[in-house]
């Protein structure tokens, strides 16, 4: 399995290699379009960004913004999860509680019983 994931790194880095290798050309990359940068008085630039960095970028942004999204909407999966956790913990104690006070008993039972 070990060497099953390292030959998918290194093909998923022999992709990554080429993809920069085919995307050299500088781009400009502005934050709005140039009509409505003219109209709010600004907009944002970087000019000679190398194509595949804008394009790593891109997809690490959205891997954030995947990550995030997913957390937030697990959230209640994991408060449920965890009250589940507390309720366990909680009956566990109370049923050990329980076999400690019984087991002192049975013995107090089984001497007053008695063989029969």
């Amino acid at each position: 399995m070990t060497f099953l994931r390292i030959l998918l790194l290194v093909l998923l880095a022999l992709v990554l290699v080429l993809i920069a290798l085919a995307n050299r050309e500088a781009v400009d990359v502005a934050l709005l379009p140039d009509q409505i940068g003219d109209i709010l008085g600004f907009n944002l630039r970087a000019g000679g960004i190398p194509l595949f960095g804008v394009i790593f970028c891109s997809i690490a942004f959205g891997l954030v913004i995947g990550f995030v999204a997913e957390w937030l909407r697990e959230h209640k999966h994991r408060a449920e999860a965890a009250r589940e956790r507390s309720r366990r913990e909680k009956l566990e104690r109370k049923v050990s509680r329980v076999e400690a006070a019984n087991s002192e008993r049975d013995d107090v039972l089984a001497i007053v019983d008695g063989p029969r």
